[in-house]
């Protein structure tokens, strides 16, 4: 090779390699601040926007949400209002409180009617036998009820007005709690329609409620128009969106979730004031929320999500399902008892249903102890399948 074509390829690769030294400074510096403006904005959004429940979070793994906020720097936690800090104090010495040891535990069977219970030959049926095991208390919010059973005689506290979807309802519940809750013996409290069956024994409805530390309140997340649809932000900041809950009205309560729901004026105030028919074009109904979403944020481990009444909202109506006489057959009772799984049907497009085992102590079990809505003349078809549908 000659010097001066060798000088002049070395030049060349000299001239090349300088090049690319003078041009990298130009496009390296863009990528990069290109790149740590795309990564910090996404967790910036993933900061303020926490992403529970995000498809987003499992785009490139099954762990992304879960895997993020280990290492995502905490949200900042709200800071309460005094009555707050003071609702819950009250809450957490209630919840921490002993549980009354009785010698002679009882059940209250608390009926919330507008006037006489259809049903009641049914009942003094269901009752007999099992005196001082139980305790009956009716309100009746329209006339004044004419009872056949010995155990209703004088079991008639002072009752209000109740609308349907409005607070009143709720206020009738709290009455009904507060005279049951009079009686120390009163270990667990059954709210019950006029419509409302039992579908098993008292020993096997005793030993269900008694023998399991929960309460059973219907609870879900429905994100639709029927669900968080309805929610108020003037509730906020004491109750929030992503807390808000739906569920059907009948539940069983031990004591201590009793003495809560009485005890409450913080949000039961908030429901009272921002959950009504037709506010804010919303038709929130307080009855269906108002205990599912309380107990959701203050001790969501202590009650199971479903409630031991039956309800068929098949028809998806504004109301449940309802029997007559001629739908009251032995297969019916027995398919309903059977039941082991709880299904919840959001109101979104979606439609989704929630489905859930019925566990009881960890296992699962038939989920239902009563049954509604009956109508009155299904009462001779239900005595006389009383011995054959109910099991021990």
């Amino acid at each position: 090779m000659k010097a001066g074509k060798g000088w002049k390829m070395i030049m060349g690769d000299v001239h090349f390699l300088t090049g690319s030294r003078n041009r990298s400074p130009l496009k390296k510096p863009v990528w990069i601040i290109v790149l740590v403006c795309l990564v910090s904005v996404f967790l910036i959004c993933a900061y303020v926007y926490p992403p529970h429940g995000s498809a987003a979070c499992y785009m490139f793994s099954s762990r992304g949400c879960k895997s993020l906020a280990d290492w995502l720097p905490p949200s900042l936690a709200r800071e309460y209002t005094d009555e707050e800090i003071a609702s819950r104090v009250v809450i957490r010495d209630i919840l921490n409180m002993p549980t009354i040891q009785s010698k002679n535990p009882k059940i209250a069977f608390m009926f919330l009617s507008p006037g006489s219970l259809p049903f009641e030959k049914l009942w003094d049926r269901f009752f007999q036998g099992h005196e001082g095991r139980f305790s009956v208390y009716v309100h009746a919010s329209r006339e004044k009820p004419v009872h056949v059973s010995r155990y209703f005689f004088n079991r008639d506290i002072r009752s209000d007005q109740v609308v349907w979807g409005k607070m009143s309802m709720v206020d009738a519940e709290r009455r009904l709690l507060a005279f049951a809750l009079k009686d120390p013996d009163n270990q667990h409290f059954v709210l019950l329609s006029d419509s409302c069956v039992p579908l098993h024994t008292f020993d096997y409805v005793f030993d269900y409620l008694m023998h399991t530390n929960i309460s059973f309140i219907d609870c879900f997340y429905d994100p639709g128009p029927h669900g968080n649809g309805r929610y108020s932000e003037h509730m906020s900041p004491e109750v929030e969106k992503k807390d808000f809950r739906k569920g059907a009205q009948w539940f069983t309560m031990k004591r201590q979730h009793a003495l809560i729901a009485l005890a409450d004026s913080l949000y039961y105030s908030k429901f009272r004031d921002y959950c009504q028919p037709g506010l804010d074009g919303r038709n929130c109904i307080a009855d269906e929320h108002y205990l599912p979403t309380f107990f959701n944020m203050i001790d969501p481990d202590g009650i199971a999500t479903w409630s031991v009444t039956h309800v068929d909202w098949s028809e998806r109506k504004w109301h449940p399902k309802s029997y007559r006489a001629q739908d009251v057959t032995y297969e019916l009772l027995k398919n309903i008892t059977s039941i082991d799984i709880s299904v919840h049907v959001t109101s979104d497009d979606e439609h989704e249903e929630q489905i859930r085992p019925c566990l009881w102590n960890g296992v699962q079990r038939p989920c239902y102890l009563f049954a509604r809505k009956f109508y009155p003349e299904a009462l001779d078809n239900l005595l006389q399948l009383f011995s054959n549908y109910t099991v021990a």
